[in-house]
């Protein structure tokens, strides 16, 4: 008699979440593996999950604010403000945000962008919890901490569900002083 095959869904949480992203061969451009969160977000079990991962990391080391980078932190970020009760701030491509804003500009592969934070989203000495989908460069991530820091909030950890290690955006990010909390890691881009 066989051993019963694990609960992914109580056992290995994280499995699951690897399982569930789709990848998407040569998209945008050729040699690209592309990774799809949209199926987590799509299955209200596998959404839960996700979700609860972060809650659990972060329930006892409450942030103040929870910050999410443009576009796919949104959705994250939001849910995860809202089951530990702080508040969400997003931080914009530039020309998204109505009122005063900072901005900051990176690098990308293929040329630059620049992103905008509100300057009354966050107070100094606020401890906030800086939320993406994914780690590729670093580059969104690491703006998205100096937008912070420039209003005199605290950084606590970057967070999000891919790393993609092979690219060398969270070994950036650490080598900066940001510590960094990932669900999965893929190998390849």
């Amino acid at each position: 008699m066989s051993l019963p095959q694990p609960d992914l869904l109580r056992d290995q949480p994280t499995e699951l979440i690897r399982q569930t992203i789709r990848t998407v061969p040569d998209w945008p451009e050729p040699g690209v593996q592309f990774r799809d969160i949209t199926p987590l977000l799509q299955n209200p079990r596998v959404f839960r999950v996700l979700i609860d991962q972060f809650v659990h990391r972060y329930f006892d080391v409450k942030p103040d604010v929870i910050a999410g980078l443009d576009a796919r932190g949104f959705i994250i970020g939001s849910v995860l403000a809202y089951e530990l009760n702080v508040g969400f701030v997003p931080i914009r491509k530039k020309g998204k945000l109505p009122f005063t804003t900072v901005e900051e500009t990176y690098e990308l592969e293929y040329g630059s962008a620049t992103v905008e934070l509100h300057t009354d989203a966050v107070k100094p000495g606020d401890r906030v919890l800086l939320v993406d989908d994914l780690i590729a460069t670093g580059g969104t991530m690491m703006a998205g901490k100096r937008l912070l820091e420039k209003l005199g909030a605290t950084v606590l950890e970057g967070a999000a569900i891919v790393d993609l290690p092979e690219l060398g955006g969270s070994a950036r990010l650490r080598e900066a002083g940001l510590p960094l909390f990932t669900l999965v890691d893929f190998s390849g881009h």
